[in-house]
């Protein structure tokens, strides 16, 4: 899978230096930029590593502009036919996703997505999408998963934007994983003071908003995520309940995918 746009390429790395620059980049955002919190190791290498790098796919969009290949954004892509149960994704640690394991088409848990603060003007975002529509297509993916964040981990000032995403965006039971109660957030902040739904949906961060604006949903609970900084909320996307228009933006292919 390979798509092109000037001097801009996405594809799945292909190599362990491309992996490499992935988990720089996922450094220098994650650690560097968002306050994430970094052991010895992590420190030493600045590199953003764990034990799902091995096992995962790595979408990357490649800027080949200065006459060598550089990394400037990233998705991590984790299948459960790789992992083998829902409750060993990434995830997991955060959300009980057994109500999950029933589900019959694959599984794909999305992680680890940043992009470089030079490349910011929206064009990566894009391509990085239309890298998710031709892997969601090559492996014949039936529901997306994974954590977003909230950034910081005051959880007074993100209740708004909770509240407002569990008031209209909650997955259904049968597709609903739960935020285990060792790290999640109580509900009481979710009773935000002065709550305002348009307001409180405009304060989403704009990853967030773009998996609703697709079809996505999120499971019961927030979760306190203190090594990275953040309140993290899991989000669950069916491939059939995407929106057609962007199937037909990213993967013209993939609407009648989408609609067997």
């Amino acid at each position: 899978m390979t798509t092109s746009t000037t001097n801009l390429e996405v594809r799945l790395a292909e190599s362990a230096s491309e992996l490499r620059q992935a988990q720089a980049l996922r450094y220098r955002v994650f650690f560097e930029e968002m306050g994430a919190v970094a052991n010895a190791t992590t420190a030493a290498r600045r590199l953003d590593v764990d034990r799902f790098d091995e096992l995962a796919d790595h979408l990357v969009v490649l800027d080949h502009s200065s006459g060598r290949s550089t990394v400037i954004g990233c998705y991590r892509m984790l299948r459960r036919t790789v992992v083998g149960d829902v409750n060993e994704f990434y995830s997991a640690a955060e959300y009980d996703l057994s109500v999950l394991a029933s589900r019959r088409r694959e599984i794909l848990e999305l992680g680890r997505s940043c992009v470089d603060a030079a490349y910011r003007t929206g064009t990566v975002m894009q391509l990085l999408w239309r890298g998710i529509a031709e892997y969601l297509e090559t492996h014949e993916i039936g529901l997306m998963i994974g954590c977003a964040s909230l950034p910081g981990t005051d959880i007074a000032r993100v209740a708004p934007q909770i509240r407002y995403l569990h008031e209209h965006h909650l997955a259904p039971l049968p597709l609903r994983p739960h935020a285990h109660s060792q790290c999640r957030v109580a509900h009481e902040p979710f009773a935000a003071d002065n709550y305002l739904p348009d307001r409180a949906q405009r304060m989403l961060p704009p990853l967030l908003r773009g998996y609703l604006r697709v079809g996505a949903m999120i499971g019961e609970g927030a979760v306190l995520d203190q090594q990275f900084n953040t309140i993290d909320v899991c989000v669950i996307l069916p491939t059939q309940q995407i929106d057609e228009r962007y199937l037909r933006h990213y993967q013209p292919s993939l609407t009648a995918t989408a609609a067997a």
